[in-house]
């Protein structure tokens, strides 16, 4: 990819995606419940070799398939991104045994992981999560315990409460913030784990999920001991640009969707691309959706090259896509009218889809704190060389 465009075989499979987004996936999403996992869907992901990618790609290919999956079929889309979330801890920080066990069943979309963060009182601040590791008999070893039980609850957690195993981060030791933190992998059939389905806007299954004394072990550590929040990290910062390219693909569906209707719409004596007003504020949409590509690839070139600002750029990317889509969204309905409002239209969709991708994986508020630190530290970096 050059500064400013993607290559003509970046080009083509983006807009093979599209196509197989709207003819083969769009179908397998409208069969299914809300709010639940939709398994034949997840296994065409699979079946697809998309599920696999996610194990292979760099943070651009990442980017392209999600932005082209959004644009046709959200649900899709967001069925590929949990699989990712969920299943990249294990790839990157898991041990041989746990990805051997595991990532082929995530890859054929025969398992559904899930990425278990967030908590009733930690939810953008996940320095602060109280899911106790407490320990269970003596010491191992290695001088850490030799087994632990997992008491608390998590909250606001996709796939939950019917994926098939979590990547759970849990307080190892108390007081010390980011530090005390440890990453498990917790298969949903261990003793003691229950969940509840949450009722969400969103339309992909959320719930909470209940700790009462479920045993983990050093074969269950995802990384290293209190090193869990640097798992977490990791995941996000790979992820948060993608989910800027989420939200710029939502966009340019909704900005699409204008076009065509503001073209065709006869009102006041002609079309509605004939109004001054409209036709500037369609101007406006449009260049703030290419800025948010933009940024958004940038962010993914700067990860796959390893460059040390990822932090700032994939803050950026996530702040500027996410509040550019709700944007679009809203002038997208604005501008098609009640028709936009009928329950199964795309824009009403779009509608329900766009509004949490500005809180989940960091908030908005979150983002701009990032952005502001790294700011502030390069600015003592150089005034200390």
């Amino acid at each position: 990819m050059s500064a400013f465009a993607l290559e003509p075989k970046e080009l083509q499979w983006c807009e093979e995606l599209r196509t197989l987004a709207a003819e083969r996936l769009h179908p397998l999403a409208e069969s299914s419940e809300p709010g639940r996992i939709n398994r034949p869907l997840v296994r065409e992901l699979g079946q697809l070799g998309l599920l696999a990618r996610l194990f292979t790609s760099g943070s651009l290919e990442l980017c392209l398939m999600r932005e082209s999956l959004a644009y046709g079929c959200t649900e899709a889309e967001t069925a590929l991104a949990l699989q990712g979330l969920g299943a990249h801890p294990v790839h990157a920080f898991g041990t041989p045994a746990q990805r051997e066990r595991w990532l082929p069943q995530v890859s054929a979309g025969e398992a559904v992981a899930a990425f278990a963060l967030s908590e009733p009182d930690a939810g953008s601040d996940a320095a602060a999560l109280a899911l106790a590791a407490e320990p269970d008999g003596g010491p191992g070893p290695d001088g850490h315990p030799a087994r632990w039980l997992l008491n608390g609850e998590k909250c606001w957690i996709s796939n939950a409460p019917e994926a098939d195993f979590y990547t759970v981060f849990a307080r190892t030791t108390q007081d010390a913030g980011a530090r005390g933190v440890t990453a498990f992998l917790v298969p949903a059939d261990r003793p003691g784990l229950t969940g509840t389905r949450l009722d969400m806007l969103s339309p992909h299954p959320i719930g909470a999920l209940h700790f009462d004394g479920v045993p983990v072990g050093p074969e269950d550590l995802i990384g290293e001991v209190d090193r869990g929040f640097r798992v977490a990290m990791g995941t996000l910062n790979l992820f948060r640009p993608s989910v800027g390219a989420f939200a710029v693909g939502m966009a340019q569906a909704a900005l699409d969707a204008t076009l065509a209707h503001t073209a065709q719409r006869q009102a006041f004596g002609g079309p509605l691309k004939d109004l001054q007003s409209v036709a500037h504020q369609v101007a406006e949409l449009a260049t703030r959706t290419e800025a948010a590509r933009l940024l958004v690839y940038a962010a993914a070139a700067a990860y796959d090259r390893g460059e040390p600002d990822v932090p700032r750029r994939a803050a950026m990317a996530k702040l500027l896509a996410t509040e550019t889509a709700q944007q679009v969204v809203d002038a997208a309905v604005q501008l098609h009218g009640a028709r936009a409002l009928l329950r199964g239209h795309l824009l009403e969709h779009l509608y329900r889809e766009v509004r949490a991708p500005r809180i989940y994986e960091g908030a908005t508020e979150v983002q701009r704190t990032i952005i502001a630190k790294e700011l502030y530290a390069q600015l003592a970096e150089e005034a200390a060389e």
